[in-house]
């Protein structure tokens, strides 16, 4: 019989474990969890503090009995401090500071990633937040319930960031959103920026872009935060949301190679350098499906994938990881943005001739009632007309996430973009038009290129 060990009980973790155990139903498959919430979901964190998911136990994948119905065992609260691969064995530590060895044939590195802490003085005081993990929500939620703020500064434009400023706007909180590039939300253009600060803006809340913040100070029982181009907010709390950076203090121990930003290098079928040793998720560099080469882009998505293959070839498969296209979206009070494949920037820096196009039109037929608007961005190469990447933002119930689909499938295909109106796209005026606006946008491009 196999022991796979698998260190970490989030997406990449449970994906391992569960893609191996319908494997191989003999497989005694252990999972070292460093808290109590195995296979939460990170991502609904921010509807859990707005209200709309009233009960935290919600967020949950499964519950720890649906995971080990399967049989597969749960260790929680025990963390993984050092790994010998000589002796195939893993130092784990409970809350009570007390050490044990676990052994295995086959292990599975799943440990995700942490809050960067930006070099913000006062980062550490009461009221400041970074925002991840359960306990992080649990903590947040604590200081909403307990001193009722009438006002928060969210120190980060992303995803997250977004998110919770819709959050906390939900909760009558005054928002105030800070964040260092020119436009919100770097990771789309920006102009489509521009429409996400224009949708904050009209919730009331607060935009201060191209701003460092360096400082967070008490002064008369207020958070004051300070930052470049003479930035000063006084609020109640303040949130940090500017990224994440790989989880891997288990590396060396195990000496395993590391690459960019210090995330575990892997190859395509999630094996590390040291045999038996897999690893998957937000820890792990993650190979660009158009770029060809491997680049840091933790996704929740990604990291399920990554799992499951990670879980699959631990039991004896040979699946590879077939790339990422970095598609995303995210939901920003009633509009939907989302992305895929490379901006223009990215496919110029990357050596390709990109041409990128905007776009507007109706979501769907606009003599039927509630039509909204779609913006959309296609970028393709000028000289093989294939399709790079995809940008869409619009109302949240316009199909933008499916949307964006469509063009993530078409990449992950090597279509051109003139393919795409081939495509058998499905058809009613409620819903779409006879030429979808994914084929519309792209027809503009082909348009445009001729």
């Amino acid at each position: 019989m196999v022991d796979l060990l698998i260190i970490g009980g989030s997406d990449a973790g449970i994906s391992a474990a569960l893609r191996a155990k319908e494997l191989d139903q003999t497989v005694n498959v252990t999972i070292v969890v460093a808290d109590s919430y195995p296979n939460f979901s990170i991502c609904g964190i921010p509807f859990y503090l707005s209200g709309e998911v009233p009960d935290w136990r919600n967020l949950a994948h499964r519950t720890a009995g649906e995971i080990t119905q399967t049989g597969i065992n749960l260790l929680l609260n025990h963390k993984a401090v050092s790994i010998d691969s000589q002796q195939k064995k893993v130092k784990v530590v409970n809350e009570e500071n007390q050490e044990n060895w676990l052994t295995y044939d086959k292990l599975v590195i799943g440990t995700g990633a942490v809050p960067v802490q930006p070099a913000i003085d006062g980062l550490n005081q009461s009221g400041v937040f970074l925002l991840h993990s359960m306990a992080d929500s649990f903590a947040v939620h604590q200081h909403l319930t307990s001193k009722k703020p009438q006002s928060v500064v969210i120190i980060g434009d992303g995803y997250i960031g977004l998110e919770m400023a819709d959050a906390l706007t939900h909760q009558g909180i005054k928002v105030t959103v800070v964040g260092r590039s020119p436009s919100v939300m770097r990771t789309v253009d920006a102009g489509i920026g521009n429409l996400i600060a224009a949708k904050l803006q009209s919730h009331q809340v607060e935009v201060a872009s191209s701003v460092e913040v360096n400082a967070i100070q008490q002064q008369d029982g207020q958070l004051v935060v300070f930052g470049t181009n003479n930035f000063h907010k006084n609020a109640d709390m303040v949130i940090v949301a500017v990224g994440v950076q790989p989880l891997t203090d288990l590396a060396d121990s195990a000496g395993l190679k590391t690459g960019l930003r210090g995330a575990i290098q892997v190859n395509r079928k999630m094996g590390t350098n040291v045999p038996d040793i897999y690893a998957a998720g937000d820890c792990v560099e993650t190979l660009h499906r158009l770029l060809n080469k491997y680049i840091y882009l933790p996704l929740g998505t990604t990291a399920h994938k990554q799992g499951r293959i990670a879980g699959e070839n631990a039991v004896g498969g040979n699946r590879e990881f077939a790339g990422s296209l970095g598609t995303q979206v995210v939901k920003i009070f009633d509009m939907a943005v989302s992305r895929t494949g490379l901006r223009d920037s990215e496919a110029k820096d990357a050596g390709f001739d990109p041409l990128t196009v905007e776009f507007e039109t109706w979501d769907h037929k606009v003599y039927y009632p509630g039509a909204k608007k779609l913006h959309i961005l296609v970028t393709g190469d000028k000289q093989t007309r294939k399709l790079l990447g995809a940008q869409i933002a619009g109302h949240y119930q316009g199909e933008v996430a499916k949307r964006i689909d469509i063009f993530a499938t078409a990449i992950f295909h090597d279509m051109k973009v003139e393919d795409i109106s081939e495509l058998d796209l499905s058809y009613t005026p409620p819903l779409s038009s006879p030429w979808d606006p994914v084929q519309m946008a792209a027809q503009a491009w082909v348009k445009q290129l001729a």
